[in-house]
């Protein structure tokens, strides 16, 4: 199936208002909103500088979407910070950088046919927690999606609680990155990913503005705090990734024959697999 997908940053009011109604087809579908004139979900997440809104496209058709949120002690502003303010805020004053996926949706119709989908995904988030350096990946979902993400090394970390804009409770869960990494991609290879990858999909214009950027050599450069630690678990590949990094640089770089993935357009990559697919389960977007 890697070989048919695309992941797509939606930049452009098209882009994103395609997988707006995407999200609302989907919650609608199972009952997780009521229905609005609008046709539409979106909230004041999808336009902060700390988010990256992806479309998921199967045989160029939009199969599924994710957001990522990125939250660090400069941009601590995410979903699942504001839900669950108690137990990540302190996390935060730590220094720690915590990648945040939501709005995890997939097109009705596919998901019933194509079991892999939520994983394809769900793999942008280890990409983002790979690129971004983080301590936690977290996931806000609802108790009956806990087990799909205990799969992937997840624990449930707090008990459901209301969520704005959905009628169902969501549940937190999280992964301390660091210290699982290494067993997540040996029991999931598909979801390693590229340098190349990783800059193609999170390195954007620099029309936002940017906080904080890093390089191995350098380490982290903030704009009004110390120097921060360096990266618990092992540097990326030589030419860097980005700690907390907003800041966009233009891409440059050869792509291995070794890699999973291959380019397909600007902020597009699509992915091929050797003998490794995942395991089929249900949808749990």
């Amino acid at each position: 199936m890697l070989d048919q997908i695309d992941y797509r940053l939606a930049e452009t009011r098209e882009e994103k208002d395609e997988i707006y109604r995407l999200r609302y087809r989907a919650y609608l579908n199972e009952g997780a909103i009521e229905p609005n004139r609008d046709r539409r979900i979106t909230d004041r997440f999808d336009d902060l500088p700390n988010t990256w809104i992806f479309g998921v496209y199967l045989e160029g058709m939009l199969a599924s979407s994710l957001r990522i949120s990125v939250a660090s002690p400069e941009w601590p502003d995410t979903p699942s910070v504001s839900v669950f303010p108690e137990i990540l805020r302190p996390e935060l004053a730590k220094g720690r950088v915590m990648v945040d996926p939501t709005r995890f949706v997939a097109d009705p119709a596919r998901a019933k046919r194509i079991a892999e989908l939520p994983y394809m995904t769900l793999r942008l988030a280890y990409v983002a927690c790979e690129y971004f350096h983080a301590d936690l990946g977290l996931a806000s979902v609802r108790a009956e999606h806990q087990a799909f993400y205990k799969r992937v090394f997840l624990h449930t970390i707090s008990p459901p609680r209301d969520y704005p804009t959905l009628t169902k409770p969501i549940c937190l869960m999280a992964i301390d990155f660091p210290s699982m990494r290494e067993k997540v991609f040996t029991r999931f290879p598909f979801l390693r990913s590229s340098y190349f990858e990783r800059r193609m999909l999170f390195e954007r214009g620099g029309e936002r503005l940017s906080p904080a950027s890093a390089s191995p050599e350098k380490g982290v450069r903030r704009r009004s705090s110390p120097a921060s630690k360096p990266p618990s678990h092992p540097a990326p590949e030589a030419g860097g990734g980005n700690r907390l990094g907003f800041e966009r640089r233009p891409v440059c770089g050869s792509l291995s024959l070794r890699s999973f993935v291959f380019p397909a357009g600007p902020h597009s990559f699509r992915a091929f697999s050797g003998k490794n697919s995942p395991d089929r389960l249900d949808n749990p977007a």
